[in-house]
Parts: structure tokens; C-alpha cells; sequence
């Protein structure tokens, strides 16, 4: 480790240090919920495994949407169904339970923990556990439980530590730099080494390893924090403004589709148009799971987001919400590799858009975090040490050449 610094190195390795001890707790926290956050569905799962499915009844269809939303809307008096998700793969001895989350209450504006539900008959087999547990973790993650949510200062300061992030990585590297430094230097560490040279050698081989995972989170993680960002982001990534409808017209994805319809699959006549939007959709695409937003009054779309048979990537659909007809179809492996990216910013952030083992390594790099906060503390009190002990000897110099004198 070099002793002697340039000015610029001087600023950077003050700057490095600084932001260390400031953002450096908050990324670490940010470290361990993001890495809990990425295997939530799996943690979910197992923990309500005796609701995730239930027996398919083999004598009649599972209920339409607005039937089974009903139905739960009976059961649970007060509660408005937002949300459904469905599974996608009937004609099997156990499908999988749907699950409903509901609109916001008028009173506090909470929103009811969802609930599973047997599509077969609607009937509630109780609540999504830990789902007030992983609530807590999202908010702790996305604006560390400050008032506002979103539109307050929580957002704000989550925003600046990804970018301190970026910092961090910019900053480690060309603090690292020096040519003398062999290959074997930067990629493996030196844990032989005793006192300050093998925390300062743990830390810095760390960080090169990790530097891409951790400048695709921190890139990623800024799209949810300024809306300048995210606008600048997606223009750069698909060459639109946001907002802009993507996607074939109408008319040329409803006809395209058309052929691909099987009757006996279609809403009855004088169907809600939910009804009417997933008997079309039901007939058209091939997928494992399915999650309807219900249209509320001024809603004027009915939204499908989809997932296909062992993918990770996520399409999305939307039906007129007066009538169910198609409006528009959009599919990850129609579109261009800016759009994928757009569309699923989230798979970005935690790994899957890259495949399970990203997804893993990903996770692992979140959960090193707390590591290197408390590396990069410990180097800091040891060289907060070892300038105690040479300011004695610095201020007897002078001394001693008076007494010379």
C-alpha cells in the first residue's frame, strides 16, 4: 500500500474514507434487506407451503376473476380486490392457490395484508405469512422506515448512498492503480499479511471481484430514487420518452393473435370485462403465472404482467377496461435487449435477469456489505492509531533541534 500520495489521491482516499463512515452504514443496511429481499418469493413459499396449493377440482373450471374477487370480497366484508394472481397450468391434480391483494382503506389508507384463496370455490385459506415482516423490509430498504415513503427524505438518502456506491467503486480502483501492482496483488488477498496490509488487503481484492455486481445494483437502484434518472435512463435504453406506449398497434396484435385463439375457452356473452381480458389471455399465452390488476373506476386498462414456463423475465398485457378487448401485448423475447432491460429493472437489481447463479452471486455480494463497512472502519481506527503514536515523536523533533540549537 502506497505511503506517500498525490493531492488527487490524497482527496480520493479522504473522500473514500468519508463517505465510508456516512454512507457506508446505510449501504450495509441496504446489504442485508436487498439479500433478503431477492429470495422473498422462495422464503414466502416456504413459509405458507401448506397454502401455496391446493387440489384442482376435476369436474369444473376454476372461477372466473370477478367471481373468485367476489367471493373474497364476501368473506372478508370491507375489502376491495386490487390485484389477482393466477396460475397459468390448469388440468394438473394440484394447482396453484391464487392470491389476492386489496386496495388501500379510505380510513388510514393501509392497505390489508393479501391473502390466499382456492380458485376452485374462492374460499380464503388465510393470510400471506411474513408479508408485514418482508413490508418492513422493503420500507427499510427503499427509505429506511422515514415518513413520506417514496416522496419523502427516506428515498432521497437511499438514492445518494447508490451513488456514494459508485463512488466507492471509482474511487477503489484508482487507489489501487499504482503499476506496481502485480495481477496476483489485485485479484487475490494477502491474508499473511499482519495488521492494517491484510484488512486493507481483504478489503481492496474484495471490492475488484464484486465491482461489476455492485455498479449494475447501484445503476439499477438509482431508477427507483429520481425521476430524471429513470427518464434519462429509459430514453438511453429504448430511445423513448417514459411513458411512451410501446408495442404493436392494436388492431395488428389483436389480429396477429386471432388464430392463436381456442372458442371453448372464451368469455360467456355480457362478461365482466376482466372475464372477457383473461379468457382472451388465457387462450393466447402460454403462461406459468399471471397477476390481473382489477380496474377501479377511473381505471381505463386492465393490466396482466406474466411470467412464461421457467423464465424470469416478464411480459405484460393490457384490455380495455369497459370492454376486455386487447390493447396492446408486449413480450420480453419480442423485444430488444434495451427493452428487456427497461422492463424489468428489478431482475436487473437482484441478479435474475442474468440467470440463477448471478442471481446468487448478487445476493452474496449484498450480504459482504456489512463486510466492507467494517473493513474499511477497522482500517480506519488503525490508521487513527498509528497517527496517535507518531505524534509524539513528531512533536519532539523540534524540540530536540532548539535544544541543538
Amino acid at each position: 500500500m502506497p505511503s506517500a500520495f498525490s493531492p488527487a489521491r490524497t482527496v480520493l482516499f479522504r473522500l473514500h474514507w468519508a463517505l465510508g463512515l456516512t454512507a457506508g452504514l446505510v449501504l450495509a443496511l441496504m446489504g442485508v434487506t436487498g439479500a433478503l429481499m431477492s429470495y422473498e418469493d422462495a422464503i414466502t413459499a416456504l413459509a405458507n407451503r401448506d397454502r401455496v396449493q391446493v387440489a384442482a377440482a376435476q369436474d369444473r373450471p376454476p372461477l372466473a376473476p370477478s367471481a373468485l374477487a367476489a367471493r373474497i370480497e364476501a368473506q372478508l366484508q370491507g375489502q376491495r380486490v386490487a390485484a389477482l394472481t393466477l396460475s397459468g397450468n390448469p388440468g394438473q391434480s394440484t394447482v396453484q392457490s391464487a392470491v389476492a391483494r386489496f386496495a388501500r382503506n379510505r380510513a388510514g389508507g393501509e392497505r390489508p395484508s393479501p391473502v390466499y384463496a382456492d380458485p376452485n370455490d374462492g374460499t380464503v385459506l388465510g393470510p400471506v405469512r411474513l408479508e408485514a415482516f418482508f413490508g418492513t423490509v422493503r420500507a427499510l430498504h427503499r427509505w429506511l422506515l422515514l415518513p413520506g415513503e417514496g416522496k419523502g427524505w427516506g428515498r432521497t438518502i437511499t438514492g445518494a448512498c447508490a451513488i456514494a456506491l459508485l463512488i466507492f467503486l471509482g474511487s477503489g480502483l484508482y487507489l489501487r492503480w499504482p503499476g506496481r501492482h502485480g495481477w496476483r496483488v489485485w485479484l487475490r488477498p494477502n491474508l499473511a499479511r499482519p495488521g492494517r496490509a491484510r484488512w486493507w488487503s481483504l478489503h481492496a481484492v474484495a471490492g475488484t471481484w464484486l465491482l461489476p455486481v455492485y455498479a449494475v445494483t447501484a445503476l439499477s437502484g438509482l431508477w427507483w430514487s429520481y425521476e430524471g434518472y429513470r427518464a434519462g435512463a429509459t430514453w438511453l435504453l429504448t430511445g423513448q420518452v417514459m411513458g411512451q406506449v410501446t408495442g404493436p398497434a392494436p388492431k395488428e396484435r389483436s389480429a396477429g393473435r386471432s388464430a392463436d385463439r381456442t372458442p371453448d375457452r372464451s368469455a360467456p356473452e355480457g362478461a365482466p370485462a376482466i372475464d372477457t381480458a383473461w379468457a382472451d389471455f388465457s387462450a393466447t399465452h402460454a403462461a406459468a403465472l399471471a397477476t390481473l390488476t382489477l380496474p377501479g373506476p377511473e381505471v381505463a386498462a386492465i393490466r396482466i404482467r406474466w411470467y412464461a414456463p421457467d423464465a424470469t423475465l416478464r411480459n405484460e398485457a393490457t384490455y380495455d377496461a369497459r370492454t376486455g378487448a386487447p390493447l396492446n401485448d408486449q413480450r420480453a423475447a419480442e423485444s430488444g435487449l434495451g427493452q428487456r432491460i427497461a422492463d424489468n429493472m428489478l431482475e436487473v437489481h437482484r441478479g435474475r435477469f442474468f440467470g440463477a447463479p448471478a442471481a446468487l452471486l448478487f445476493c452474496l455480494a449484498a450480504l459482504a456489505l456489512p463486510g466492507f463497512f467494517a473493513t474499511g472502519l477497522t482500517l480506519y481506527a488503525l490508521r487513527r492509531r498509528t497517527g496517535r503514536r507518531r505524534a509524539p515523536d513528531r512533536s519532539a523533533r523540534p524540540a530536540e533541534a532548539s535544544a541543538r540549537g
